[in-house]
């Protein structure tokens, strides 16, 4: 609305600018200045003739000279000539005012209206960044928003927009800084409560920790069926070693998922891992692949646990062999935790700092992993 007006006025100046000229009553014709001047003239020689600056021959000859031209002019100025020149001058006027206004009115909406896009809605800055164009790189366009959000920091809409742009660029500690003011600045809803627990759970390497728990408790109990909270509300269950709650919790999820919902796999994948009864033949469900399936059936709960500790074990020895790979040692610390055994994964922990001396931000990582499961002390 703001724009149509600032285009109104700049029309309405460009209008007044041009009709004024054409406005103002015609000038004189130039032939009663002639006259004037001629007249003035003959004075003048008088004058001249009178105090002996010029002579008689030549003041009589300067007479008949200017006596000639004011004749001439005299003649050149008829009465049909002086009462038709003003009607047809202004009738011209006139027309040049109408096809002006016209032109400088409808000409540039005419031409908006066919080659413009006067329906289609404005769109903000920094809301490019999700979809750059050909030729701005991604960075490029994140360091813009930034910019913006540097000078604007109270700007909800802009964290809302470049958090999940951190999240897939993996910068998962400024993506929780960006859901945070998200959340402080636009209000508390279970969309942006659950994002948040995804965006530190992401930055805890996959550890639901209790600051993301909370975050996503918080998103349930404002919309009973958020998925995202619901699914990492079982992650979170399984990581405490309580497989029962969490494939309670998936079950249900399933239950509840809606035709097409893209997540239904994972979720299903997830179910499967900590139980073998298959996922809930729901409408979504395809159920696992037949060879998990097999699997699962042939092996006692306690075969389960012993393969699982058995690969568990593998890890920890190679581990061992080469210390250098701080995403082994996070998930060998996570294993144990869901294995129940907390004791084994404060101890993973200490051989890990000890493989890492010289890196300090890999024990980092390691010691944010303790933190966030709880394992302090």
């Amino acid at each position: 609305m703001i724009l149509w007006c600032i285009f109104a006025v700049m029309t309405a100046a460009a209008i007044f600018s041009v009709l004024l000229p054409l406005g103002r009553k015609p000038r004189a014709m130039g032939g009663g200045s002639d006259l004037l001047v001629y007249k003035d003239q003959l004075r003048e020689i008088d004058r001249d003739r009178a105090v002996g600056l010029i002579g008689e021959a030549e003041a009589e000859a300067a007479r008949l000279e200017v006596s000639r031209r004011l004749i001439a002019a005299a003649d050149a100025q008829t009465p049909t000539e002086a009462v038709s020149a003003t009607p047809r001058n202004l009738l011209g006027r006139r027309a040049a005012a109408v096809a002006t206004l016209v032109i400088l009115a409808f000409g540039p909406l005419g031409l908006y209206v066919v080659l413009g896009s006067p329906n289609v809605p404005g769109e903000p800055a920094f809301a490019r960044v999700n979809t750059p164009q050909g030729g701005e790189s991604l960075g490029r366009l994140v360091s813009q928003v930034e910019a913006h959000l540097e000078r604007n920091p109270n700007d909800g809409a802009g964290w809302e927009v470049i958090a999940p742009v951190y999240m897939r660029m993996g910068r998962f500690d400024d993506a929780v800084q960006a859901r945070k003011k998200a959340l402080m600045l636009k209000g508390e809803t279970a969309a942006r409560d659950a994002d948040l627990g995804e965006a530190l759970t992401a930055a805890a390497n996959g550890m639901v920790t209790a600051e993301a728990k909370a975050a996503f408790d918080r998103a349930a109990a404002l919309d009973p069926h958020e998925a995202k909270a619901r699914y990492f509300l079982g992650l979170a269950a399984e990581q405490d070693g309580d497989k029962e709650h969490a494939a309670s919790l998936w079950r249900a999820l399933l239950a509840d998922a809606p035709v097409g919902a893209p997540w239904v796999g994972f979720v299903r994948e997830a179910l499967t891992r900590v139980t073998s009864t298959p996922a809930a033949n729901g409408p979504n469900s395809a159920g696992p692949a037949a060879a998990d399936v097999a699997a699962a059936a042939d092996m006692s709960d306690q075969a389960r646990i012993d393969m699982i500790r058995g690969m568990v074990a593998r890890l920890a020895d190679r581990l061992h062999d080469n210390g250098t790979d701080v995403v082994g040692w996070l998930r060998l610390v996570r294993a144990y935790v869901v294995l129940g055994d907390r004791d084994k994964a404060r101890s993973a922990a200490a051989d890990a700092r000890r493989a890492l001396v010289g890196h300090p931000d890999e024990i980092k990582q390691i010691d944010d992993l303790v933190k966030g499961l709880g394992l302090e002390g």
